[in-house]
């Protein structure tokens, strides 16, 4: 499977999160929530991640998995622990550590990150911020086709 990933470029200097991740910055995403959400426990070591701003039409960068970590039913404290350890590579701002405050977490580190040929997004509804495809070309403008939310069902 791949993965699209979109991320913040809100412009508010930190929150450029893509810029992060093509300059070396960022070797780790974080996604969270109060219960299991994609892509927790869907993404594996060896995948491709492919990224994307968010409100852009371009799909601009790719990398590959290197780790991923799931965490469930988490305390506070063990929250700002797992982010606090992984600071290094997450990078984030004061206000994406408390968005990303959550009791499940999912941490993806990748590596061999590589800006692309800008790709043609064909947004569809209801697409969240984490899609996982069958091949990137599923999303791309003159190939893709509709979106099927089946890949991201528990």
């Amino acid at each position: 499977m791949v993965h699209l990933v979109y991320c913040d470029n809100a412009g508010k200097k930190g929150e450029k999160v893509l810029d992060k991740i093509i300059d070396g910055k960022k070797t780790m995403v974080v996604r969270g929530a109060a219960g299991r959400k994609i892509p927790h426990s869907r993404v594996f070591e060896e995948e491709e991640l492919y990224f994307m701003e968010k409100g852009s039409s371009e799909i601009t960068a790719k990398a590959k998995v290197k780790h991923v970590d799931n965490y469930v039913k988490l305390a506070d404290e063990e929250i700002t622990k797992i982010l606090k350890e992984n600071q290094e590579k997450l990078n984030l701002t004061d206000k994406q550590k408390i968005r990303w405050h959550k009791k499940c977490l999912c941490l993806v580190e990748f590596q061999d990150v590589e800006a692309i040929e800008p790709l043609a997004f064909e947004h569809q509804g209801n697409m969240d911020d984490w899609l996982i495809l069958e091949k990137i070309e599923d999303v791309v403008a003159g190939t893709s086709i509709p979106y099927n939310y089946e890949k991201s069902k528990f």
